[in-house]
């Protein structure tokens, strides 16, 4: 079975923004991720973000209606028109393109913030995709970032439960080799001109320690994700980063 497969997102592009389909559950992931990056941005308006990795435009609508000047790149085509469409629609002007994270098509020091969330673990290098985000961002920029922890709990959780058994995430789409530590991550930040990282627990389902089947199953029934933002870090984690003021 081929790994970190991609053609999911390709498949579920025409049903990104319809409620109903399972893709949609990632939309509810915006309310938590941006009560974390609101931390440190306490007005969005005017800023000039890039989502790098954002699909069907959901963290990208979720940006333009609070007035930001918002970007988005996608490696799929498909996802890119689906996004473009639904902006049309919501009279949202958001400047999508398709590429790849390793080489973004932006001039040196162009964003205030960069948002990455659910792609690092999918990317073929991770390292010069940070590379490139701090190269785009202005000095003293954000960035926002949320992945997987590469463990034992999260080939259990992520792998075993949510895609073998559960199917809640379709098989293949994740590859464990290819998530990424706490530490790992840091280091990376940090051999890319960043520093002030701060990493935080992002718990979909509330208790990551013995993942609370409880809330897992009032999420089947009603669609509520119970996240919370803590320091069990051991599956999915959330960060910011600061780019230093001296990096490029």
């Amino acid at each position: 079975m081929k790994k970190n497969n991609l053609e999911f997102y390709d498949r579920s592009a025409s049903q990104w923004w319809n409620a109903d389909a399972k893709i949609y559950t990632l939309y509810h992931l915006n309310r938590p991720r941006f009560e974390f990056f609101d931390r440190y941005i306490a007005h969005w308006q005017d800023l000039r973000v890039l989502d790098v990795g954002c699909g069907g435009g959901f963290s990208c609508e979720f940006m333009a209606a609070r007035g930001v000047k918002v970007a988005g790149i996608d490696q799929s085509e498909k996802c890119i028109a689906a996004a473009t469409q639904h902006a049309y629609e919501s009279g949202f002007e958001i400047d999508y393109r398709c590429g790849v994270a390793e080489r973004l098509p932006y001039p040196d020091h162009t964003f205030d913030v960069v948002v990455c969330v659910d792609v690092l673990e999918h990317v073929e290098d991770v390292n010069q995709v940070i590379a490139e985000i701090s190269r785009i961002l202005k000095p003293n920029g954000l960035f926002f970032f949320d992945t997987i922890n590469r463990n034992f709990k999260s080939r259990l959780v992520m792998i075993w439960l949510m895609e073998n058994i559960l199917g809640e995430i379709e098989r293949g789409v994740h590859d464990w080799n290819k998530f990424i530590t706490p530490a790992e991550a840091t280091e990376l930040l940090k051999q890319n001109g960043f520093d002030q990282v701060e990493i935080k627990g992002f718990d979909l389902f509330g208790e990551a320690l013995r993942f609370n089947l409880a809330s897992y199953f009032k999420y089947k029934k009603t669609g509520t994700l119970e996240i919370v933002i803590n320091e069990d870090t051991s599956i999915n984690y959330i960060g910011k980063a600061v780019k230093m003021p001296c990096n490029r």
